[in-house]
């Protein structure tokens, strides 16, 4: 089976309200996709199409070349993760897992391997209802490796990790992708997809808005601008500004600074009696990036007093 994840078309109301407009991308194989955008974007009811759990009213959506519910076994094609809180709290780690691969046809020592991969071990025979999120999550994650599947979609596993846990989930999501399979994550934390997506798909409102690698979107979001670092931040901002610059402050002693060659900027401040530590090119986070991206598809926003 390919280890693809294919969205063509989607449209889906619930009521009034549009969830999907349209959703359309591919997940390849060998790679992390970071899935995201803003409350109410579209991301959780994609992700319940391609599993079959919610029905899209216009387009489809295939793993590995085919709807899911024409799966059989279908821990064995994809693993997913959409709410670490649906387990049966008084059934212990080890037993859920126990259910679920006797519902599949799974080996009992294919119940192990995944308890000792995601480092449940010393847990596993502890209930579900007492685990810690973080815990969830990695019970979570277990499930979904069962049936060792080409395909895994997970959605916000970094809530409630601590900082192994957010480590561990890096390195996790990466060494499945170097295996070949397609990963799709969908994550809030931009900082953490920073570290660990090859692809981005940012949508809003029901649709794709970007579709791209992570360096390419950040190297697009930093553009020409230039960082500076000053110990005379106020000095410098109104010699720039008056060169006609474009100058914002990011930092108590950093400045950023669109419309100058590094060259000229070096020339200026040296001329102008500024002093400085540092002139280099900007690099956006994939936060900044995100956030340019998503400024007009934001339905849910707090306003400041």
């Amino acid at each position: 089976m390919e280890a693809t994840i294919e969205v063509v078309g989607l449209r889906k109301r619930f009521g009034g309200t549009t969830a999907l407009d349209g959703m359309s991308f591919a997940v390849a194989a060998g790679q992390v996709t970071g899935f995201v955008g803003p409350n109410g974007a579209g991301k959780s009811t994609t992700m319940r199409v391609v599993l079959g759990l919610d029905a899209a009213e216009a387009g489809h959506a295939l793993v590995g070349g085919r709807p899911y519910r024409e799966l059989r076994r279908p821990l064995t094609h994809v693993g997913s993760l959409l709410d670490a809180g649906a387990l049966q709290p008084s059934r212990s780690a080890r037993d859920h897992l126990l259910w679920l691969a006797h519902s599949q046809g799974l080996p009992v020592a294919r119940v192990d391997e995944v308890i000792t991969t995601t480092g449940l071990g010393p847990a596993a025979r502890r209930k579900a209802g007492g685990f810690s999120l973080g815990m969830r999550q990695r019970l979570g994650i277990a499930a979904a490796l069962l049936g060792d599947p080409p395909v895994l979609m997970l959605d916000e596993p970094f809530n409630g990790m601590d900082p192994e846990g957010i480590i561990w989930m890096r390195a996790f999501l990466r060494r499945k992708a170097a295996e070949g399979r397609a990963v799709l994550v969908s994550s809030h934390l931009m900082s953490e997809l920073q570290d660990t997506a090859d692809h981005l798909v940012v949508v809003g409102r029901g649709r794709v808005i970007a579709d791209t690698g992570v360096a390419e979107l950040i190297a697009a979001a930093s553009g020409d601008r230039i960082t500076l670092r000053t110990t005379a931040r106020t000095q410098a901002m109104t010699v720039l500004a008056r060169a006609g610059a474009t100058v914002a402050a990011t930092g108590a002693d950093t400045l950023t600074v669109d419309g100058f060659a590094a060259a000229d900027l070096i020339a200026l401040l040296t001329a102008e009696g500024v002093p400085f530590t540092e002139v280099s090119a900007h690099r956006a986070t994939l936060e900044e990036a995100y956030m340019e991206l998503t400024r007009e598809a934001v339905d849910f926003r707090a306003v400041e007093p």
